[in-house]
């Protein structure tokens, strides 16, 4: 027996020591492992861009004060959105007059995978004012918008500069909001080219109503500059809002003379 075990001490002990792996191959389980987690990273990154959020920049000043010029905003795309709620929405209808798409290709792919903030000017943001269905009329005789015969208060986001607030509109229009459409307007509204400028466009007039399917998403906060890091929420006065009377029409209903925007 005690030959047996010291024979067994023997083969182990002259059993060749386990080789260290060479820095090679060492440098390529590195470079796999960081390979892994980078690729896991765009990966998440492009599905949360896709289907979730997405970073845009503000191009204009239509939507001041709420949304000032070069603002980053977040855009989500799951909780759906409402009248009041700030969107963004890609121009199908021809409201800008060259769209001008993003030409570096670098840009374009870390812009694809959400590293960076979409700049190109074939989107636009806007405030919903009226969904399928609304009868939309400016103005009272208080001078307030209307939706559904019920005035809006929009004193909390309407553009305003030395103590003073836009008109919510300084032309008249009364419309009822096609089916699939919306109607959208800036929040400066002396400096928005939005639903009202678009009324002889398309036929007729369909050119001046959203398609829901090119919606984007909500915009959810202003994300830089950081001084300017806020939340942004649907208005209050849009919660006392009555649904429509009627079934959205096919087409847009137009009602009156449609003066120069």
């Amino acid at each position: 027996m005690r030959t047996r075990a010291r024979g067994r001490r023997r083969a182990v002990s002259d059993s060749p020591p386990t080789a260290k792996p060479s820095a090679g191959r060492v440098a390529g389980m590195w470079a796999k492992e960081i390979a892994i987690v980078v690729i896991g990273a765009l990966v998440a990154s492009t599905l949360l861009r896709l289907f979730i959020a997405q970073m845009f920049v503000i191009p204009s000043g239509s939507m001041e004060n709420t949304l000032l010029i070069r603002d980053r905003v977040m855009v989500q795309k799951v909780a759906g959105w409402s009248r009041g709620d700030v969107v963004v929405f890609r121009d199908t209808q021809g409201w800008l007059a060259e769209p001008e798409e993003e030409t570096d290709p670098v840009r374009k792919a870390l812009i694809f995978i959400g590293l960076a903030p979409d700049e190109s000017s074939n989107h636009l943001i806007k405030r919903v004012i009226g969904l399928p269905g609304d009868h939309v009329k400016c103005c009272d005789v208080q001078g307030r918008i209307t939706v559904n015969g019920q005035p809006l208060d929009e004193g909390s986001y309407l553009y305003s500069e030395g103590g003073e607030t836009v008109a919510p509109s300084a032309m008249p229009f009364d419309v009822i909001v096609p089916k699939g459409r919306i109607w959208v307007m800036g929040d400066h509204r002396n400096n928005s080219q939005d639903s009202r400028c678009h009324l002889t466009e398309g036929t007729e007039g369909i050119a001046a109503f959203v398609p829901e399917a090119d919606v984007v998403g909500s915009a959810v906060a202003i994300v830089y500059p950081f001084d300017r890091w806020r939340g942004l929420s649907r208005p209050d006065t849009f919660a006392h809002v009555p649904g429509p009377t009627a079934p959205a029409p096919d087409r847009p209903v137009i009602t009156g003379q449609i003066p120069p925007c």
